[in-house]
């Protein structure tokens, strides 16, 4: 809950923050709940024991409604009939000094030494620990995780450096091998386009890829998001030109930058990324095309192609985890250019005889390569569990009778 200072020596120091004790009625009431009071006695404790925790909001008000709140929490448990065991009690007080490197009775002197009574700290302690098994009870079985909310977990970043982001044009022409040196000629010519609406006309001719009827034009997109091997590439050009072409299987590859520019988003990168390719027999024949079609209206998820690839000879589908400088060019390219679910027919193998069905089944965030799927669930339950806690105390707020002197 708190970062704790790690010696005694900084304790000692809380002392002099603490100063005496003024004369008035320490225990004189300063805010009535239903039917307990807090007084001045425990504000001033709250504070100091505040302030050796180093917490944030170690002002006199922000403690006087942590009290409050500590007294609606009580009268929760206590109508809940909750006990902590002893064992219980004494494991919770050791585990809360030993964020400080001290012993439970070291950080109790410690505390007492800086004028802090130790049932102020074993009120602290307990209430928060007692609070917390009650809202398991009470919530727990009303909080679930599904697989796909850990998934998007894994795939989210958290803030970075500021990031380039591109506008690109593709193209990429189908070359089965009888086809290679006509369609390598082609790419040759069109690698000489100077302008974008050149290059947009050679896709809409020539291109495989879904963005085909777009001219080729992909939106902005962040650099880092292509594949490690496109991204020194767009940055050797000037807005306009055009990547010599790229051999990939049975096919050939261009890009024409149309813009370029830094932005302060964050930057995504990406441990890992997760994919399936289901083999298609008869390549991008009209028919075979028509069939991974009907198939995209069929599936959601990578899981879904199992059942249609059951009784089929092994290997027409593939599942890798791979990092993105270890995919295979041509899956990287168009994996690039894929949200989680959605699917990509550009590409073919075994010479064009095979139509590749390729679906991004999730990334890994570079910040979360070492985070298990059982952290993660954890992490979401609790936070979810907290939003529980949190309109809990709201209610229990709003039907207190609480007057503040």
């Amino acid at each position: 809950m708190f970062k704790l200072n790690t010696s005694l020596a900084a304790f000692g120091l809380i002392a002099v923050l603490a100063g005496p004790v003024g004369a008035q009625n320490l225990f004189a009431p300063v805010a009535s709940i239903n039917d307990s009071v807090v007084t001045e006695f425990e504000v001033q404790q709250r504070v100091r024991f505040l302030q050796i925790l180093n917490a944030s909001g170690a002002s006199r008000s922000a403690a006087i409604e942590s009290l409050i709140n500590e007294r609606l929490r009580g009268e929760a448990i206590r109508d809940a009939g909750l006990n902590l065991s002893e064992e219980g009690i004494n494991a919770a007080l050791e585990e809360f000094a030993s964020r400080a490197n001290l012993t439970r009775a070291e950080f109790t002197a410690a505390l007492a030494s800086s004028g802090v009574e130790k049932e102020t700290y074993r009120d602290f302690v307990l209430n928060g620990i007692a609070w917390r098994d009650l809202i398991r009870a009470r919530f727990g079985s009303r909080v679930s995780v599904s697989e796909a909310e850990i998934d998007r977990a894994l795939s989210s970043q958290g803030s970075g450096g500021s990031n380039i982001r591109v506008l690109v044009s593709e193209i990429i022409i189908p070359a089965p091998p009888p086809q290679a040196a006509r369609v390598a000629a082609v790419a040759e010519k069109i690698a000489e386009s100077s302008t974008a609406a050149e290059f947009s006309n050679y896709a809409r001719k020539y291109s495989a890829t879904a963005t085909r009827a777009a001219g080729g034009r992909l939106p902005w997109q962040a650099l880092s998001d292509l594949p490690p091997a496109l991204q020194p590439l767009m940055l050797a050009l000037s807005p306009g030109e055009v990547t010599q072409p790229l051999n990939i299987p049975n096919a050939v590859a261009l890009f024409q930058l149309r813009d370029i520019e830094e932005t302060g988003k964050p930057s995504k990168t990406y441990s890992a990324v997760e994919y399936a390719a289901y083999y298609m027999t008869g390549g991008r024949s009209p028919e075979t095309l028509q069939q991974a079609a009907n198939l995209k209206t069929q599936v959601d998820v990578c899981d879904d192609l199992y059942a249609f690839a059951k009784g089929q000879p092994e290997g027409v589908l593939e599942r890798e985890v791979l990092p993105p400088a270890k995919l295979p060019n041509d899956f990287a390219i168009e994996l690039s250019k894929l949200d989680e679910g959605e699917v990509s027919t550009a590409l073919t193998r075994s010479e064009g005889q095979a139509l590749v069905f390729l679906m991004l089944c999730g990334r890994t965030a570079e910040q979360n390569a070492e985070a298990s799927r059982e952290d993660v669930a954890s992490s979401i339950r609790q936070r979810r569990l907290s939003g529980f806690a949190d309109s809990f105390l709201s209610e229990l707020r709003s039907e207190a009778r609480i007057n503040i002197k």
